[in-house]
């Protein structure tokens, strides 16, 4: 999950945005995840699907809930991080028109998924921990 700090009080939750994708084939508001390549470890591909879906560099810290849901059927695993984010911009592409940086109550709201909402509140005790 993609964070960034805005104030100067590191321990402050209120003082993190959470990064929110708008993919336009499912017209929703999501985390920025994806599928590993083949030979891939998770690692490397949380880092290089964020930044292709974002344009963004990030440091992964602790880890978060793993989800799963069924996706056409099919069970679909996700494994996430706390990824602080690097400084530089969004770049639209083909899989992402948007992205906003909101407060964690307003990604709560925006996020489309169920699934997606309680790893907003394990990012928050991840960062004050």
């Amino acid at each position: 999950m993609l964070w960034r700090r805005t104030s100067t009080d590191p321990r402050t939750p209120d003082g993190v945005e959470i990064a929110l994708i708008h993919r336009p084939r499912y017209d929703d508001w999501s985390l920025p995840k994806g599928k590993l390549k083949r030979g891939e470890e998770p690692v490397a591909a949380a880092l290089r699907e964020t930044r292709e879906e974002t344009g963004l560099d990030c440091e992964l810290g602790g880890p978060l809930p793993t989800t799963r849901y069924p996706v056409d059927g099919r069970p679909k695993e996700v494994r996430y991080w706390a990824a602080r984010a690097m400084p530089g911009s969004f770049v639209a592409n083909d899989e992402v028109d948007r992205m906003v940086w909101l407060p964690p109550a307003a990604a709560r709201h925006r996020l489309t998924h169920d699934h997606d909402r309680p790893l907003v509140d394990a990012l928050l005790r991840v960062l004050e921990s």
